[in-house]
């Protein structure tokens, strides 16, 4: 039994050996390729990127099967943050010219008029354009309204460092409208439907809701940096909004981030990691709220979503139930075939690599009922509580999650081709690359994941010490998120829907868009068949209602007569309702 034990723990030990080194190979290799291959794909200069305008980022050189010679807004802004990053970190200061192209090249992009709007009627939520800098006409998957968040942070890392190098006039004159544009885009428009990361489902997004609110959060900040107070009361509200509407994506009986609130799948995503890390705020703690990377619920999270991959890709088979395996977007993706792609891979890692700094940082973790089985993949005997730095319980899981999250990037190093090159995708039987060659975000995620690697973080955004509204509003800008004279309705309705059908209510007053199905308030399906929202409704009132389905453009109401409630003259109200 002795020997057998020993053994077992010589040959974790060898495990443990062989991907470190397999990541320490990747790291040293793939990082002056991967920032080779981000600086190829901006224009106009990039080696791969011609045609394109001054500071553009293309997604890819590709141009057929499938063609993604555009430029995306969520792509490009968190390239640039990346690049952002590392300029202010002092880690490459020659990327000021490359910078001050972006933000020039995407306050002209907000200016063209497109599918969804113009500037002032919608088009910021336009999720890409042509390389030229023009209109990108063709029937797509919008609006997308993560883009104008993201960029709108990145911007600001940026105005930031201006601001602390006494370069003040060029960011309250030139940036300063850039990001306002942005936010207040945010702030009017966070709760109404928007596509996906992945542009295919229309709902609310896990991830376009996250950075929403990280962008509020910093624009508040920032403007009362520079002087800008009156937009202050007006972000906040709707940052408040966003954190407590942040909250109803989580799935208690499954464990894991709901990543939309529609699309009619299992709702696992790597929307959820890639939300993870790129909120990430190391003075954050493992805040729970905003959902850190070592937050309990981001780590079960993780655990399920990692786990939805083991036994659909042929590349993972044989492999250990707790090591690292190939993952993709979600388990039921079938597009280009549904593989693994890099940059998810990469992003286990890295939410797995912030979190190590955190726990370092703290001096020690904490284990939940809620994180429990998270924990117990490396020490199946770990039970629910604080261990500090020091013990031997904290040494022995650290250095386990170390491994594990070395163990995705040896993973995508196993079927990077030898000239480094990163595409989309990699074959979920073959492992050979599959897809759009070169990808820009794969590029900056391999370079993400290999710097939190390195224990290096880039700043606070406020995340620490927020505290969640007891109610959600659902207004936009403006909203106040109740208040004298209204009450808390909480809305349940059991509606089976089909594949990227979605419920949403309307009625007779104000907060529920009085009778209007284009401006109809969505519900969150994160307890399917129970779709379910809070509203803040007028006291003492009768209120009618109706709930309605959209699907592919097509709008199908409840049967008659109105639904109908007399709200009480205080505290909440909940209503259960079945569609009908």
């Amino acid at each position: 039994m002795r020997f057998t034990f020993l053994a077992s723990i010589v040959g974790l030990a060898v495990g443990a050996f062989a991907q470190s080194s397999a990541a320490d190979a990747y790291v040293a290799s793939e990082s002056p390729i991967a920032k080779a291959g981000v600086i190829a794909n901006i224009g106009p200069d990039g080696s791969k990127s011609h045609g394109a305008k001054a500071g553009v980022v293309i997604a890819s050189p590709s141009t057929s099967n499938p063609n993604y010679l555009y430029t995306w807004t969520r792509d490009s802004s968190l390239v640039f943050k990346a690049l952002i990053d590392q300029f202010v970190a002092g880690e490459d200061t020659t990327l000021r010219s490359l910078i001050d192209d972006f933000t020039v090249s995407e306050g002209k992009l907000q200016q063209v008029s497109n599918p969804s709007g113009t500037v002032s009627t919608g088009g910021l939520g336009e999720p890409k354009f042509n390389i030229d800098e023009t209109a990108f006409t063709d029937a797509w998957g919008r609006p997308q309204r993560d883009g104008p968040a993201l960029r709108a942070t990145a911007i600001i890392k940026y105005a930031n460092w201006l601001l602390d190098n006494s370069n003040s006039t060029y960011v309250t004159q030139t940036l300063w409208p850039i990001i306002k544009l942005d936010l207040d885009y945010t702030a009017n428009n966070w709760n109404q439907s928007t596509f996906d990361l992945w542009e295919e489902v229309n709902s609310s997004s896990f991830f376009t809701t996250a950075v929403q609110h990280r962008a509020l959060r910093e624009g508040v900040t920032f403007a009362n940096r520079i002087g800008q107070t009156s937009v202050v009361s007006g972000y906040t509200t709707q940052a408040n909004n966003l954190l407590c509407f942040l909250q109803s994506y989580w799935n208690p009986s499954g464990a894991y981030i709901t990543a939309n609130t529609g699309g009619g799948r299992s709702g696992k995503d790597a929307n959820t990691v890639l939300t993870s890390i790129h909120t990430f705020d190391p003075a954050a703690g493992c805040d729970v709220a905003t959902f850190q990377p070592c937050s309990d619920k981001a780590l079960s999270n993780l655990k399920v979503y990692v786990d939805s991959f083991r036994s659909i890709y042929s590349i993972n088979n044989g492999i250990a139930s707790n090591a690292a395996v190939a993952t993709g977007r979600y388990p039921e993706d079938s597009y280009q075939g549904g593989n693994p792609w890099y940059l998810t891979t990469s992003a286990v890692s890295e939410q797995l690599y912030d979190a190590l700094i955190v726990w370092d940082k703290l001096g020690g973790l904490n284990v939940t009922s809620t994180s429990l089985a998270f924990f117990q993949q490396f020490s199946s005997g770990v039970t629910a509580g604080t261990y500090a730095s020091g013990s031997a319980t904290y040494t022995t899981l650290t250095s386990a999650i170390k491994t594990f999250a070395d163990g995705f990037l040896a993973v995508n190093a196993k079927y990077t081709p030898s000239n480094g090159g990163l595409a989309e995708q990699y074959g979920r039987s073959s492992g050979q690359p599959v897809s759009a060659v070169d990808l820009t975000w794969s590029y900056a995620a391999a370079l993400t994941a290999f710097s939190a690697r390195e224990g290096k973080t880039y700043g606070s955004w406020g995340a620490a010490g927020l505290a969640v509204p007891s109610t959600c509003s659902t207004g936009g800008s403006g909203g106040n998120g109740g208040g004298a004279g209204t009450v808390a309705v909480t809305f349940n309705v059991q509606a089976t829907t089909t594949f990227g059908e979605n419920i949403y209510i309307t009625g007779s007053v104000d907060a529920l868009k009085n009778w209007s199905p284009d401006n109809a308030l969505i519900l969150s399906a994160a307890n399917y068949p129970t779709w379910s929202i809070t509203v803040n409704l007028p006291a003492s009132s009768s209120i009618q209602y109706k709930y309605i389905r959209k699907f592919n453009g097509a709008i199908t109401w409840e049967s008659d007569p109105n639904n109908s409630i007399n709200t009480p003259s205080g505290g909440s109200f909940t209503q259960n309702d079945s569609w009908r």
